[in-house]
């Protein structure tokens, strides 16, 4: 039974390295528990949580802790803050086998997989400004058109782009920056002349 279930995380797994094995253990096994969509909110959580909180990325990062006293910190704070069992039971088997450091890359992973396993496919957006919520609405809107049918938007802003969106899904780049527009016609010129 066991092995059945270690070939079913693999299968899982799309690329096969650290992040993705661990990600792809702790789907199945919520999956298994019957407990995948708070698994999923309470990971998006915890990505938040090591983005905004320079402490506890502190404690992830830091190769001074040794492991008992970084897996107790990790549990309080855990606990403290209200993940469920799974959860926490996770990050001490990261813990456990000394991949703290790895803990961002492995919420990116499972992130992925539960997109990929839901079919939801993920738009990273650059964008000179952010974007309010009217232009949101819209660039949602024609992704759709396009074909895009269940899509998230990661965003972030490049203030060098100076115009447009630079719109990545998967291996399609749409490139309507200003930036990008410039640098064709500076092209073109330079083979006009």
């Amino acid at each position: 039974m066991e092995t059945q279930v270690a070939s079913e995380a693999t299968t899982i797994s799309s690329g096969g390295g650290l992040a993705d094995r661990y990600a792809a253990a702790l789907y199945a096994h919520a999956d298994d528990n019957h407990a995948l969509d708070t698994v999923v909110s309470q990971m998006e959580d915890l990505g938040r949580m090591i983005d905004t909180s320079s402490d506890f990325r502190r404690l992830l990062e830091s190769p001074l802790i040794d492991v008992k006293t970084a897996t107790e910190a990790a549990q309080a704070v855990l606990t403290q803050e209200g993940f469920c069992k799974e959860v926490r039971d996770f990050v001490g088997v990261i813990s456990v086998n000394r991949r703290l450091r790895a803990l961002r890359d492995i919420v990116s992973a499972f992130a992925a997989l539960v997109a990929q396993r839901r079919g939801i496919i993920t738009a990273h957006v650059a964008s000179a400004h952010p974007l309010n919520d009217v232009q949101r609405q819209q660039l949602r809107a024609r992704l759709i058109e396009a074909g895009y049918g269940n899509v998230n938007i990661d965003e972030r802003v490049e203030p060098d782009l100076l115009g447009g969106l630079v719109v990545r899904i998967g291996a399609r780049l749409y490139d309507t920056s200003l930036k990008a527009r410039l640098q064709r016609l500076q092209y073109a010129m330079k083979g006009a002349a």
